[in-house]
């Protein structure tokens, strides 16, 4: 039957989805306090039990167990302390106005530490206003801090859940980050593969903007997957699983190099191959290997073994002998250009070898396998993590500020306007303040938008289906259609909590009382998170343009210096040259984050718009030309060649480390055109060895993309 295939196929697309295990362990949760409760008829219960469990679902890390056990009972404690404390200095407007402006900037601080504090911190905010709407119901409680003591309940009866989960699926986070690397390097494979159409009139410059953005996609898989590496591996020696996960995570950072390399201007590789059929062949390639990078993720979530293909063994055969048919035609391309197609051809059978598992990174034959813990070793490394961001420079700093002020306004909103329900303001102001004035436009409309979708369902469902039976399976199925969507799809997730908070209280009153209120709340808390970003200690993207470009070209630098340094020993995929490589790929994320933020804020606070994009774009490139020289390392054996190899490549890394402090300094943004700079720089025609070639081929690029990167902070600068 044609349906059974495609619920088969729909239920392993499913199975293997990163959010599936979170959305069992919740629908596990929900379900469970809400059978508890009607079993011991404790009604009243119900709402804060299952608000404790959307708050530590929402504070959980991808842990190993054991660092999970230590960090719910972190979370634990900074929710009981903050649940207890709301409950007691509620009563107290002044007082707790003042509490909550100190508790957020204290918990955002916190965030400075790790990843996994400022994940713990956000929760611990949440839970505090969840313990404020808490006191919405109807019912008063028994005494005094019952209601803590239901959340807190709630919470760990979901941490008890995501413990026994990672105890029993300790891969289940490390295959899914590994997945979403290989789905990153296909889409990057995919765009990548577009430049090599040799047609005339593609808008390349827009590929390869499209290209950084969606490295900055690749950088962010990494560095989750290495996080969740660090905690498994710890201070032991891995082996079995994570040792087989640590190799292909080594393996996906080579593949990333290789797949980000540029061996020549694409532009002037299709006019020299316009009648050839060499860059179609290349593109073809490169679309093969996207596909199997989305296979060996697919492989990775379900657990299965990638399938494998011979097309693209027949596909390098036939390249290979296309090329060595442009060798022999009448009007032979430059050496220059063939050196960079034999060499390109080199690199994509490089990544099919590692693809196929046929090639070992040198970091797994007998380098160093060490991975860089990005965490505090210590408790003073953490304090002074936190004191380093005490200033006003900090957009730590500047966000902590700014939310703790917005909340503190919207308590004085809802007391003066709105205090019933009001509390849902604070929530809105809470969760739609981002960093930046770009995500925090994007998250209002959509928490706006999806508030509107969910109040209208909610009133629907009340009218068609008013038995309790209904509603609470519904109310299981809005909570974990919340997390099955909060990442990727913000105005569903808030359309199925608004629905979620409309049901719950409609169990303890009437669900009626809350939907106008909810989304008039929801208007005035927009309204709150909007002013704050605007005028509290803006962090606009334009007044640290000047530090995150010269951070690019500094960390371009110290990469480069790396790559040449191997050229001269070896090739050695140590920690330092794997630190230098992160870093060069980190700054260019950041600049393409940077950028994605500035175009998002208002006409009057953005700066040379087009100019920024052009200094992507060719920033970009640059680091793919230095991937290249890091792809193709290996020592050069005569003297001679790797002493020109080391001259030219100390000359540039100058170059950039100067224009880096010009832009710091405001100091004039030189170009390299003075015949004695000319003069220093060796060319590739007086060399013999044929990997020294290469190498000054790809560093002339690099020296004229950096004074084209000169050319355009100038006219940053002139405008």
């Amino acid at each position: 039957m044609p349906a059974q295939p495609a619920l088969l196929h729909y239920w392993r697309r499913l199975r293997g989805s990163d959010r599936f295990a979170e959305c069992q362990r919740v629908l596990l949760a929900l379900g469970g306090v809400i059978l508890y409760c009607l079993w011991r008829q404790h009604a009243a219960a119900m709402i804060p039990a299952m608000l404790g469990v959307i708050a530590c679902a929402l504070a959980e890390t991808e842990d190993h167990w054991r660092s999970r056990l230590t960090t719910l009972l972190v979370t634990l404690f900074c929710f009981a302390g903050v649940a207890f404390a709301v409950e007691w200095l509620l009563p107290r407007a002044l007082p707790f106005a003042l509490a909550l402006g100190l508790m957020t900037f204290a918990l955002v601080m916190l965030g400075s530490i790790s990843a996994r504090y400022a994940t713990i911190a956000g929760g611990t905010l949440l839970l505090a206003v969840y313990t404020m709407i808490g006191t919405d119901q109807p019912h008063p409680p028994m005494f005094l801090f019952i209601e803590p003591l239901q959340l807190l309940a709630g919470a760990a009866w979901y941490g008890a859940l995501s413990l026994l989960w990672s105890v029993l699926s300790p891969q289940l986070a490390v295959r899914h980050a590994l997945a979403r690397v290989f789905d990153a390097l296909g889409d990057y494979l995919e765009t990548k593969a577009s430049l090599f159409t040799p047609v005339h009139g593609i808008d390349r410059d827009a590929l390869l903007l499209t290209l950084a953005m969606q490295n900055e996609q690749v950088v962010e898989a990494l560095n989750d997957t290495r996080i969740v590496l660090i905690d498994r591996i710890g201070m032991r020696r891995p082996r079995g699983a994570t040792a087989a996960r640590l190799q292909l995570y080594f393996k996906a950072q080579d593949i990333h190099e290789r797949v980000s390399s540029s061996h020549y201007p694409h532009a002037e590789l299709a006019e020299a191959f316009y009648h050839s059929d060499v860059l179609f062949r290349c593109e073809h390639i490169l679309r093969l290997q996207a596909r199997q990078c989305h296979e060996q993720a697919q492989a990775l979530r379900l657990r299965t073994a990638p399938t494998t293909t011979t097309d693209l063994r027949a596909a390098q055969n036939d390249l290979r002998h296309a090329i060595h048919a442009q060798r022999h035609t009448a009007h032979a391309p430059s050496e220059q250009l063939l050196r960079s197609l034999d060499a390109l051809l080199r690199n994509i059978a490089a990544i099919q070898s590692l693809l196929e598992n046929e090639h070992t990174p040198a970091t797994l034959a007998g380098e160093d396998g060490a991975l860089q813990n990005p965490g505090p070793q210590s408790l003073s490394e953490a304090w002074e993590r936190v004191t380093i961001q005490l200033t006003s420079r900090s957009p730590r700093f500047r966000h902590a500020i700014r939310l703790s002020l917005a909340l503190m306004a919207g308590f004085g909103v809802l007391r003066l306007v709105h205090p019933q329900h009001g509390y849902w303001i604070l929530l809105t102001t809470l969760l739609i303040c981002q960093p930046s004035y770009g995500a925090t436009l994007a998250r209002m409309l959509q928490r706006v938008s999806g508030t509107m979708i969910g109040v209208v369902i909610g009133w629907a469902t009340l009218r068609l289906l008013p038995g309790t039976p209904w509603q609470l399976l519904l109310i299981v199925l809005s909570g974990v259609a919340f997390f099955a969507a909060r990442l990727r799809r913000y105005t569903l997730a808030t359309a199925s909590i608004t629905l979620f908070a409309v049901l719950c209280f409609n169990q303890a009153g009437n669900g009626y009382d809350v939907m106008w209120p909810r989304l008039l709340d929801t208007l005035i808390g927009a309204a709150i998170a909007a002013i704050a970003i605007y005028l509290i200690l803006p962090d606009w993207q334009g007044r640290q343009l000047d530090q995150v470009l010269s951070n690019t070209l500094r960390n371009d630098a110290r990469y480069l210096q790396q790559v040449i340094a191997q050229y001269v020993h070896g090739k050695r995929d140590d920690l330092p040259y794997r630190i230098a490589r992160r870093e060069a790929h980190n700054a260019d994320a950041a600049l393409s984050g940077m950028l994605a933020n500035m175009l998002r804020e208002p006409g009057r606070q953005q700066r040379g718009n087009e100019d920024l994009l052009r200094f992507l774009i060719i920033a970009h490139t640059m680091l793919g030309h230095i991937s290249a020289l890091g792809a193709h390392r290996q020592a050069i054996s005569h003297p001679e060649a790797r002493d020109t190899v080391t001259l030219a490549g100390n000359l540039i890394v100058t170059k950039l480390e100067h224009l880096a402090d010009a832009l710091l300094t405001n100091a004039p943004a030189s170009p390299s055109d003075t015949e004695a700079e000319q003069s220093m720089m060796p060319h590739a025609d007086g060399v013999n060895d044929e990997t020294a070639r290469l190498v000054l081929g790809q560093l002339g690029l690099i020296l004229t993309l950096r004074d084209r990167l000169a050319s355009v902070v100038r006219d940053m600068r002139s405008e």
